[in-house]
């Protein structure tokens, strides 16, 4: 048995299936405008991938990656069990960092103040609402885990674009799109995924396969990611998608129970690595995709322990500098705060179920003690941020792009 030397797979035997590819003619509209040259390349013929079905494709790894995709597991699971008894705040926040360096994978950056604002509907900035949307779509792919379907994805691609990009969703892709190659044709382009009239089977093709349950999970919810994108059902929104696609199925599999480990954030620090995996994966490689989603747990885990223990000492010294009285709002807000470091009077008082008056009252100690500050000016529609959290949570998107050494 011979081993592929880029990703140890064992593929002699043609266990995992490579995507092939097919004419498909290209009809130019008339009205583009470009040079000569660019019209004259995007004429005639182009070639579109036609991924494989793989509901019953044997999924054979090299023994090193299914060590490695084991370990990564146990990890996963470690950490989620750490982070769901120390605080139910820590949901909230790692479904936050997730959501956004998810985004920040299609280049789509936001600060956490600002991601913070749009969740109350007081940011300007287009990229933070889409960091906002994607949150919504992460916890309908949580949500949806125990129904994991073709409607069921259609409808976290919903949450997602369905403001932002009402005509695309409700519904696969009815035209062709392409990766990379301009936005005249797909003749140049790096990457063409399969004519919108092959989507349908291919999907339900992928539900079949995420259905199984003779693959180890990890393993699992990264080829059926890789063979996600490859399909490429939507118009936009496909990596975010595919992403939460991910965490549905470790939910669903039961690997992860309590929250949602940052595993973005572990791609962001080799997302070339990331994309090469993909291509790897369409050659027939998934040992490539299986690994790179390994070593991304890893780095998600020591980053995410990084947050929870500047959150928590944060907390605790909030505690011990701004003392209230048990079971008062005033002791209610930090936790509060964790989870949601932009608040209003108004916030504060549905959230914690009290009158506006004592809301604002347990604003005004923890503005005193210095754990919050007004966020604008003026005595009406105040906003409140905390300065720690928020640069606690910058923190973390700082580590999450920093590349380890050597890669």
């Amino acid at each position: 048995m011979v081993q592929d030397k880029r990703t140890g797979d064992a593929n002699t035997d043609g266990s995992w299936p490579a995507i092939e590819t097919e004419p498909r003619p290209w009809e130019r509209s008339g009205d583009e405008v470009a040079s000569r040259r660019a019209l004259r390349q995007a004429r005639g013929d182009y070639q579109a991938a036609v991924p494989p079905f793989i509901r019953d494709a044997r999924a054979v790894l090299a023994p090193d990656v299914q060590a490695l995709a084991d370990d990564a597991s146990r990890e996963l699971t470690r950490f989620d069990t750490e982070a769901g008894i120390v605080a139910a705040p820590f949901a909230s926040i790692l479904l936050r960092t997730e959501s956004a360096s998810s985004s920040e994978v299609e280049h789509l950056t936001s600060s956490a103040k600002q991601v913070a604002l749009a969740e109350i509907g007081a940011s300007g900035s287009g990229n933070a609402r889409l960091v906002v949307a994607n949150v919504r779509a992460m916890r309908a792919a949580l949500e949806l885990s125990d129904d994991l379907s073709e409607s069921s994805i259609i409808a976290m691609h919903e949450t997602l674009l369905g403001e932002s990009q009402p005509t695309f969703v409700g519904r696969f892709r009815d035209q062709q799109v392409w990766i990379g190659g301009g936005h005249l044709s797909p003749h140049a382009a790096s990457f063409v995924p399969p004519h919108h009239e092959r989507v349908p089977a291919l999907m339900a093709d992928l539900v079949g396969f995420a259905s199984r349950t003779d693959i180890p999970l990890l393993a699992h919810s990264a080829i059926a990611h890789a063979q996600f994108e490859t399909i490429h059902p939507f118009p936009d929104g496909n990596g975010r998608t595919g992403r939460a696609l991910l965490h549905s199925m470790l939910r669903h599999g039961g690997l992860t129970r309590n929250v949602t480990v940052p595993v973005s954030a572990g791609l962001l620090r080799e997302t070339s690595r990331y994309f090469d995996a993909l291509t790897e994966y369409r050659a027939g490689y998934p040992g490539a995709i299986v690994t790179v989603v390994s070593h991304a747990v890893f780095a998600a885990v020591q980053n995410g322990r990084a947050l929870v223990s500047e959150l928590r000492d944060v907390a605790e010294r909030w505690e011990s500098e701004i003392p209230s009285r048990r079971g008062s709002a005033g002791a209610k807000l930090p936790e509060l705060l964790l989870r949601q470091p932009v608040v209003t009077a108004r916030i504060v008082a549905t959230e914690l179920g009290v009158s506006e008056v004592a809301a604002q009252s347990a604003i005004n100690r923890l503005v005193d003690g210095g754990a919050l500050h007004q966020t604008n000016s003026g005595r009406r529609n105040r906003i409140w941020h905390a300065p720690e959290v928020l640069t606690a949570l910058d923190r973390f998107g700082e580590r999450a792009r920093r590349r380890n050494e050597g890669s």
